[in-house]
């Protein structure tokens, strides 16, 4: 699932600072990627987080 998750942050991120060079900022498409970026980037922290609860 990590990996998955990973992967799917990267082709955003790519996705994003493409859009980021040949659109505007407030495009309707770039806030959507953007928040679906934000919301990865959340899932994958408390992923991590949790795995380094696990741990202890």
């Amino acid at each position: 699932m990590e990996k998955k998750l990973l992967k799917r942050i990267e082709e955003l991120r790519k996705k994003l600072n493409k859009f980021a060079l040949t659109r505007d900022l407030i495009d309707s498409e770039v806030v959507e990627v953007s928040q679906q970026l934000d919301s990865l980037l959340n899932q994958y922290q408390r992923l991590v987080s949790y795995q380094q609860l696990s741990f202890w």
